[in-house]
């Protein structure tokens, strides 16, 4: 059986079939075939929080139905402060959720990142964990073309 998920915020509404449960045998049924992206693509400190926290809380709730959940947080434009290592406030958070999520992904989009770096004449170290992908939105688009959710944060 195939679940979905339906999740809105701001008025965006994101579904999708998210991964396989129930009748299945016990290999099968931890096994994901889908997964959800969430974009955070402004620099605000509860924005970024509540991405974060719905990382969590997205794992937390599938793990209770016996299965994982591939989560992608992507940052574009302004949101990319949240995997920069001089200026993310929640450095503690991210490392110790990834550590405690193998299925979780943080993407910074790139061009963002060179824009950024071009504007303020610096090189951009990102957190532990983050890697670059050519365009965040590119990589939100990339991955609901493969069947994953997508939330805006």
């Amino acid at each position: 059986m195939i679940s979905d998920i339906a999740l809105s915020r701001r008025g965006l509404l994101a579904g999708s079939a998210i991964l396989t449960t129930g009748g299945a045998s016990a290999a099968k049924q931890d096994r994901l075939t889908e997964g959800v992206v969430i974009l955070i693509d402004r620099n605000e400190p509860y924005v970024m929080g509540h991405a974060i926290s719905y990382s969590g809380n997205l794992a937390k709730h599938f793990a209770e139905r016996g299965a994982r959940l591939l989560i992608e947080v992507v940052a574009n434009g302004k949101g990319i402060d949240v995997f920069r290592a001089d200026r993310t406030p929640l450095l503690e958070p991210l490392a110790t959720l990834r550590q405690s999520l193998p299925e979780l992904t943080y993407s910074m989009c790139a061009s963002s990142k060179a824009i950024a770096e071009a504007k303020e004449q610096v090189s951009i170290p990102l957190i532990p964990g983050a890697s670059l992908v050519p365009f965040g939105i590119g990589r939100v688009v990339d991955l609901q073309l493969k069947g994953w959710a997508y939330i805006h944060a």
